[in-house]
This record gives C-alpha cells, sequence and structure tokens, in this order.
C-alpha cells in the first residue's frame, strides 16, 4: 500500500512540473488604478490555490486540536473516576 501512495505522489508531483514547465507564460495582473503586475502563471495558480486551502486547512486543525483536547479532558476524568477512593478499599477490607 505503501507503493501505491508513494506512486501517486510521484505521478502528481511529475504532472504538476509538467503542466508548470509548459505554462510558463506572464499573466498580466491589473490591480487597482494603473499598477500593473506580470507573474508567471504556474506561481499565480499556487498562490490563488494557497489562499483558498490554507485558511479552510487551518480551522480544520484548530476544531481537531480542540478536539483531542477535550477528548484528553474526558479521558482523564474517566480515569480519575475509575480509581477506587481510599474509603471504598477500607469498607472492601472489612
Amino acid at each position: 500500500m505503501q507503493f501505491l501512495k508513494t506512486l501517486f505522489w510521484v505521478l502528481l508531483a511529475v504532472i504538476l512540473v509538467l503542466f508548470a514547465s509548459r505554462n510558463w507564460s506572464d499573466a498580466t495582473l491589473n490591480l487597482w488604478g494603473d499598477i500593473q503586475v506580470d507573474i508567471k502563471l504556474p506561481v499565480l495558480m499556487l498562490v490563488v490555490f494557497l489562499l483558498g486551502f490554507l485558511p479552510v486547512f487551518l480551522v480544520h486543525r484548530t476544531r481537531l486540536w480542540s478536539l483531542k483536547r477535550r477528548l484528553e479532558v474526558e479521558q482523564r476524568h474517566q480515569a480519575l473516576a475509575a480509581q477506587p477512593t481510599p474509603a471504598d478499599e477500607a469498607a472492601s477490607t472489612l
């Protein structure tokens, strides 16, 4: 299974490199006023992808971190509740 996973990522990397090399041309962005910026098309696509992906990724990681913290607190509470108290131990020996 690890081989297939590695093969997938290698093929994806090769496809992305081929796409970037074939489309390495300038794209002109008209900003505000008379300001224009020339940027390479693959770089522009990478920036746009990251602008869309990173906020969603950060929200996902934050929510996952929060849920893990809550789960650890619950597990700690369950572990404390499962431990016998000294009064219970004394009652069981009598």
